[in-house]
């Protein structure tokens, strides 16, 4: 049986303003520059630059209609609203502190040869027939960015078949690859690693630990990449120096050959700073970078449409209706655009000041054994932001300091308690390890318990297992990894 009934519910919800708002300030600097622009192709009222124009007024409180649901009477448009000019708005009195001088600096694009053209032009240096001409030329299509060939011979005797009406057999295919290695750099159609090492050293003026080092690839490759170099002692009847003559002529080999060519020129994704911190007679100076502060106003053009409309408001046709309607919906979201770039400057600035005062000692002097635990928590407490505001900034900005670029998000840590009772960061302990481990005796490294052993006696008492977690995110591989000879 249907029953009716009252129920009072209370609930939060985010306006399609805030929801645009908190996206914006998660944007950094080069999205954000892109954002812009969609907004100014997006809405002709919203123009940038500086120009003598009529500015709109200040941003009102009033909601948002449902543009595209409701139809806007033209009685309720208060034209006086959009052509007022009493003052300036705050917006054009901000300083972007930067000089007009200050533009950004963006590296020309060099045509270049690609990888794989390259390849292409040694081919045209020997001498093949048609039939070898057009192998050779599906093999180099098969080599990948770094230079291998991660297929079967069988397999890409099978497509020659399927694909280019070629048929062929595994020699005849082993036969070009054997031209294909010829090629520079050294090591490119390579089928693996081993393949790789070996291709690159001979190319190699030989000696004796050229030809030691190539034995070790062919016929010693696992033990060589667990590094049982007392094995491979026993094995040769050689003195760990001239073993370890040869282990440096591996080293200095490529493992990617692909990806050290020149011309192999990838989009490079440069990173923009959002921040600058400097310190300036023994104090820290921050600036927001000028490319987040554009100058933005409300288009005159528009403005004087509405003034034409005023004029002849008496006896408005459908068409003026329909075109008044059209230019209070492109005015509103260009203030409310306006508005959200101020609000998206300041909740970057308030947030990235609150981590450098936190963070004072670090920013001074650069030792991160100074970097004080600073969680999400702590800045959102001391701004009164919400902790997901916090986040998105951290998360995606980058801040330009003394030391170096610096993802922000590096900055916070959790806090561990050392044997004196005394809050201690996170990245502190990794320095530390870090320190730690580079010292060591690399020919007897500390494993994970001697590792915890020993920064227990420095006062900071931490089990093996976090010891490993922290080796992990250092990207610091195993004792039995890090001997050398």
């Amino acid at each position: 049986m249907l029953k009716q009934n009252l129920q009072l519910k209370l609930s939060q919800k985010l306006s399609p303003q805030q929801i645009q708002l908190m996206k914006l300030i998660q944007l950094p600097t080069q999205a954000f520059e892109q954002r812009l622009k969609e907004e100014l192709i997006e809405n002709p009222a919203l123009e940038t630059g500086k120009e003598d124009t009529v500015e709109a007024d200040e941003f009102s409180n009033e909601e948002y209609d449902d543009y595209d649901n409701e139809r806007i009477d033209t009685e309720d448009i208060n034209i006086d609203e959009y052509l007022s000019d009493d003052e300036t708005p705050d917006y054009k009195l901000q300083s972007n502190n930067y000089s007009s001088d200050d533009d950004d600096y963006e590296a020309p694009i060099i045509a270049t040869v690609s990888f794989h053209q390259d390849l292409i032009n040694q081919l045209n240096t020997f001498i093949l027939n048609d039939y070898e001409g057009s192998i050779a030329e599906f093999l180099v299509g098969s080599i990948d960015d770094m230079g291998y060939i991660r297929r079967e011979v069988q397999d890409i005797v099978d497509d020659l078949a399927f694909t280019q009406g070629i048929y062929t057999d595994e020699a005849t295919v082993e036969r070009v690859l054997h031209i294909i290695h010829e090629l520079e750099p050294p090591g490119v159609g390579a089928r693996n690693l081993q393949e790789c090492l070996l291709l690159q050293l001979r190319h190699k003026t030989p000696s004796e630990a050229i030809d030691l080092a190539k034995d070790i690839i062919e016929n010693q490759f696992e033990a060589f990449t667990k590094k049982h170099y007392d094995k491979m002692l026993q094995k040769y009847g050689i003195t760990q120096m001239q073993l370890r003559k040869a282990i440096d002529e591996i080293e200095k080999l490529n493992p990617k050959p692909g990806g050290a060519f020149a011309g192999n020129s990838k989009a490079i994704e440069h990173v923009v700073p959002d921040f600058a911190i400097k310190i300036v007679e023994g104090d820290l100076e921050l600036t927001l970078n000028g490319r987040n502060a554009p100058e933005l106003h409300i288009s005159k053009d528009y403005q004087e449409m509405l003034q034409t409309y005023k004029e002849t408001a008496e006896k408005p046709s459908t068409t003026q209706r329909d075109a008044v309607q059209f230019i209070k919906q492109k005015l509103d979201g260009a203030k409310w655009f306006i508005e959200a770039i101020k609000q998206r400057q300041e909740t970057l600035f308030v947030t990235m000041n609150a981590i450098m005062e936190y963070q004072r000692e670090y920013f001074l002097d650069g030792d991160e054994t100074k970097l004080k635990p600073m969680i999400l928590k702590d800045i959102a407490d001391l701004i009164g932001l919400d902790i997901s505001t916090i986040s998105r900034v951290a998360n995606s900005k980058y801040v330009e300091t003394p030391y170096g670029t610096k993802l922000i998000k590096t900055f916070f840590s959790e806090a561990m308690i050392n044997d004196q009772g005394e809050e201690v960061s996170t990245i502190e302990i990794k320095k530390i390890l870090q320190n730690i481990i580079a010292d060591e005796d690399k020919l007897k490294p500390y494993p994970d318990d001697k590792l915890a052993d020993l920064l227990k006696e420095k006062g900071y008492p931490i089990a093996r297992r976090t010891i490993a977690k922290y080796r992990e995110q250092l990207d610091i591989p195993v004792a039995r990894m890090r001997k050398k000879i």
